[in-house]
């Protein structure tokens, strides 16, 4: 330990220090030619410090028992940044590796009888394998996440139900021409009865009847999942890719999250440029669609011919994506038309690609728009405007290399939200985005318990409704 220090010995009291002047002593030993000029520097700095101590002990000091800014600041970041407690069901296992299993099952595979075995099948919706996965994760792996696993339930803020319900809507078997691809003995899978299974037992739990399921986060990212029993959990926060299929009084951007789809082929992992980009516009999927999906048959009877643009009719297979990922790492925009639902995987792809993405889909929601501004990485066309002859090969053909840049720059700084295996990127994000919805799960759970049940016309203000309103051009 070290020796308390000595105090210096106070000046002798004869002397007595102004710090208006230096002492008289100072002065005796200065040389004669710089006296005057060093008296008055040194009076000034003397008076600027005097006035300096003046106004920091009297002016702007701190009020007794007051708390600095700069610790209030930090107390206030350490508030904000601190974790949501989520419990996670241990569900029976049906609803999660059993879901793996009838999938494997239907499709030829082998009965498992270690879980760890089972691989889930990689597919734009496996954003339920990834979240199951983090929270199963120990907590030293999870540093910096916004949510923390409890074991708890007394302790937990949300709750989190892990049902795999986007696998468990194509897990019986391949159908082709009307007939069953899987051989018949295979046991058979319904996912409405897993639907409703998994209801029954949540209705035994309970924390699930304590809160009316407002505490409760459900993944449904498959625009058809939990289709069945979706009226009965639509008070917990869904977790779903846009709302579609989903009715105003079913969800919202007030109490939902908006998920995008895994991608589904490779990130592009050189640098930013158009040297290698020699296609103006790349699209290949599915021609024919229904409902807002329609315009996709409109624009290739538009695009199919033009020089620069490459547009196929494709779907899902091995080959399909070796296209797809040399389409979109080799041309300067990708485009982006709404499907049966307003979003798709494409866009996805084309952020890992960085191949500038041209939405023209008018009602799509888009993840995390809280940080990311999809102005500066995406082009957006309203459709009546998309569907104009010759409108949006001439307008993309006028956007110059620097703004091409300029969006490819911004894509990359972002998208690392979209890659669901970087530690940092979407497993996160997604949990940062259920741990703001706390509070209003908070004034949901107060609210009801003191409003009177009763059947409305129409949604009451609960319910916010997504955008029905269309979009804006941007070129």
């Amino acid at each position: 330990m070290n020796p308390r220090p000595k105090l210096r010995s106070p000046p002798p009291s004869s002397v007595v220090i102004s710090p208006a002047s230096p002492p008289k002593s100072l002065i005796n030993k200065m040389p004669r030619k710089f006296t005057r000029s060093t008296l008055t520097l040194a009076t000034t700095l003397f008076s600027i410090l005097a006035l300096y101590a003046f106004f920091n002990t009297f002016i702007f000091s701190d009020p007794p028992n007051s708390v600095s800014s700069v610790s209030f600041s930090r107390n206030y970041n350490t508030q904000s940044l601190k974790s949501v407690k989520v419990y996670m069901y241990d569900l029976p296992r049906k609803f999660t590796y059993g879901v793996i299993e009838s999938y494997a099952l239907a499709r030829g595979g082998e009965k498992q009888s270690d879980d760890s075995l089972l691989k889930y099948p990689g597919n734009q919706h496996s954003a339920e394998w990834y979240l199951f996965s983090d929270l199963n994760r120990p907590s030293l792996e999870r540093v910096g996440s916004a949510v923390t696993r409890v074991m708890n339930p007394e302790e937990a803020d949300l709750f989190y139900v892990p049902f795999f319900s986007s696998l468990s809507l194509v897990a019986n078997p391949i159908r082709s021409n009307n007939a069953v691809v899987a051989p018949v003995e295979r046991p058979a899978y319904s996912d409405e009865r897993t639907q409703e299974s998994l209801i029954e037992w949540l209705e035994q739990q309970e924390y699930w009847k304590r809160n009316n399921g407002w505490d409760h986060v459900f993944i449904c990212q498959d625009p058809n999942a939990l289709y069945k029993v979706v009226d009965k959990v639509k008070n917990g926060v869904l977790l779903v890719s846009d709302f579609g299929r989903l009715a105003r009084n079913q969800a919202s951007l007030v109490k939902d999250v908006i998920l995008p789809y895994s991608h589904r082929i490779n990130t592009y992992t050189g640098d930013i440029g158009v040297e290698n980009r020699n296609s103006l516009l790349f699209f290949m999927g599915n021609r024919y669609r229904k409902e807002g999906g329609k315009i996709r048959d409109l624009l290739f009877q538009l695009l199919e011919k033009e020089e620069d643009v490459i547009i196929k009719h494709g779907a899902q297979s091995r080959e399909s994506r070796r296209e797809a990922r040399k389409g979109m790492h080799t041309s300067k925009f990708c485009l982006h038309p709404a499907g049966d639902t307003p979003s798709a995987c494409r866009l996805f792809d084309a952020i890992v690609s960085l191949c500038v993405p041209v939405i023209i889909s008018d009602h799509i929601e888009l993840p995390f728009e809280d940080v990311v501004d999809y102005r500066k990485i995406a082009i957006f066309v309203d459709s009546n405007t998309a569907v104009k002859p010759g409108f949006l090969v001439k307008k993309l053909r006028k956007v110059s290399m620097e703004r091409v840049l300029e969006y490819q720059r911004e894509l990359k700084k972002v998208k690392h939200y979209y890659e669901y295996e970087d530690p940092n990127g979407t497993v996160k994000e997604i949990w940062r985005q259920v741990s703001l919805k706390l509070p209003l799960v908070r004034l949901m759970i107060n609210r009801d318990k003191r409003l009177v049940k009763r059947v409305l016309p129409e949604p009451d203000c609960s319910c916010l409704c997504s955008n029905q309103t269309g979009i804006l051009t941007t070129l």
